[in-house]
């Protein structure tokens, strides 16, 4: 797990514009993949940000970068807490809806839509894509956007910018741990 495929896939989490971030990351060491993720929460500790591996399998990860801050906060949405509910949620807390979503992404075969709330997505608009994946929407971006497409576009300019800046800043020699805000 490189520093530049961690700022490539989660610069805007890393800077605190959205709530979450997945990417994958192939594994040619166990040993080594989950002592990267040690490492990185152990640097991060203070900074609130912090990564799981969602889904393992013998060659991959799906990675989960979040601020569980923000994603307590998303979460507590009406819409979102009913969506959630819809799908067996326990939602004591941010830490156990991602146990809960971990567990999901490895037993159901079905992706779980509702992962969308744990990047930060608009509940209206998650909702809308579960609802109706194919139609009814009037904006693709980061996601499917279905209700506020104004915002929706404001967002998908700043993620992208961000992006863009935070990989300059780690080519001129920025640490992960200067970049997270």
């Amino acid at each position: 797990m490189s520093e530049d495929q961690i700022v490539r896939n989660c610069a805007p989490t890393l800077a605190g514009i959205k709530t979450g971030s997945l990417f994958n990351v192939s594994i040619s060491s166990d040993s080594d993949f989950r002592h990267d993720i040690v490492l990185f929460n152990r640097a991060m500790r203070d900074k609130g940000v912090r990564i799981i591996p969602l889904k393992v399998s013998e060659k991959y990860a799906l990675i989960y970068l979040y601020r569980p801050d923000m994603l307590e906060h998303d979460l507590k949405d009406p819409l979102a807490a009913s969506i959630l509910e819809r799908y067996g949620y326990k939602f004591k807390n941010a830490d156990r809806c991602v146990v809960d979503l971990a567990r999901r992404l490895n037993s159901s075969s079905e992706f779980p839509h509702e992962i969308g709330l744990f990047l930060g997505y608009p509940p209206l608009d998650v909702d809308g894509f579960i609802k109706h994946p194919n139609e009814g929407y009037c904006e693709v971006g980061y996601w499917k956007v279905y209700s506020d497409v104004e915002n929706a576009r404001r967002a998908f300019r700043r993620f992208k910018r961000c992006t863009e800046e935070y990989g300059q800043m780690l080519k001129q020699g920025r640490t992960l741990e200067q970049l997270v805000v």
